[in-house]
């Protein structure tokens, strides 16, 4: 039990490592002009076809159970494949990668609350006082401390778009723990980015269809190389691994671990500034965060 805790640690570690690089790499697309919603659909492409040869076998031999369950696993792909990484690689075009790690790392607070909502796990008096305090540190990001803000409703879209893709990943990885499989793990990768590829090829060509075009060229091919391997495939192979080997509230614990990577590397690489309000709205995650992770006497 000690070793398979080890390795679920470590892929965890991996996994946020992995997709805090997915931010840096999602904002330097944004500065090079690469279209979010095609990006997103070339990541997913990529990595279909790469699980392919490794998942057809088992996808067609379990093709009844799939089908039996095909709404559960169209709700996967759309949470996680459709909406999370397209709303998180558009919201960058907009807001700050501080900004967004910050508020994706309330998203372990968000399983715990969606969990108790759809029955999957109980909740305690402390979870809903660390979901409160979690979303009032979002709200202090979004208006940046400024109470003009609030009253006039001017939000930066980058950072409101970027609340409804921690939601939708919340409900992902809530909605992960609700079943037992009978795919292996890369298979259910398979069929949850097949499911999300199919809502994504109509939002593609309607970003094509306006004029947001992909300019082929390094920058594009560099990208498209990151976020298929690391984020894409190795990041969602361990992260499903990990929630098998010790469960969704303990494994969204590991994404505290994406606001220090994040920032880290977006001070370093884009120069940006950790600003008070960044400050504020950590102290009340974090506040959230240990609370919702309190048990109750």
């Amino acid at each position: 039990m000690k070793n398979k805790n080890t390795l679920a640690y470590i892929l965890l570690f991996l996994t946020t490592l992995f997709w805090s690089g997915n931010f840096i790499v999602g904002k330097a697309a944004s500065i090079y002009e690469i279209p979010p919603f095609s990006l997103n659909f070339y990541r997913w492409l990529f990595a279909w076809l790469i699980l392919f040869p490794f998942t057809y076998k088992e996808i067609i031999k379990k093709k009844d159970y799939i089908l039996k369950n095909l709404g559960f696993f169209i709700i996967l792909g759309i949470t996680s494949i459709t909406i999370f990484n397209s709303i998180v690689y558009y919201s960058l075009n907009f807001t700050q990668v501080i900004s967004g790690v910050l508020m994706i790392s309330t998203i372990p607070v968000m399983i715990i609350f969606i969990s108790s909502l759809l029955k999957i796990e109980k909740t305690n008096i402390f979870q809903i006082i660390g979901v409160i305090l979690s979303l009032t540190g979002v709200v202090f990001i979004i208006t940046k401390a400024d109470i003009e803000i609030l009253k006039t409703l001017n939000f930066n879209k980058g950072d409101i778009t970027m609340v409804v893709a921690m939601f939708s990943w919340a409900t992902y990885s809530a909605l992960l723990k609700k079943k037992k499989y009978e795919l292996s793990q890369i298979s259910l990768l398979e069929v949850v980015i097949t499911f999300g590829l199919v809502f994504l090829i109509p939002i593609y060509f309607i970003e094509m269809n306006m004029g947001y075009l992909i300019k082929l060229g390094k920058p594009f091919y560099l990208t498209l190389t990151y976020v298929v391997l690391f984020p894409g495939l190795c990041s969602f192979f361990f992260w499903i691994k990990g929630i098998s080997i010790i469960g969704a509230n303990r494994s969204g614990i590991f994404l505290h671990l994406m606001p220090i990577f994040g920032a880290i590397m977006a001070m370093i690489i884009f120069d940006e500034k950790f600003m008070f309000y960044h400050f504020l709205g950590a102290v009340f995650i974090i506040m959230g965060i240990i609370l919702s992770n309190r048990k109750s006497v």
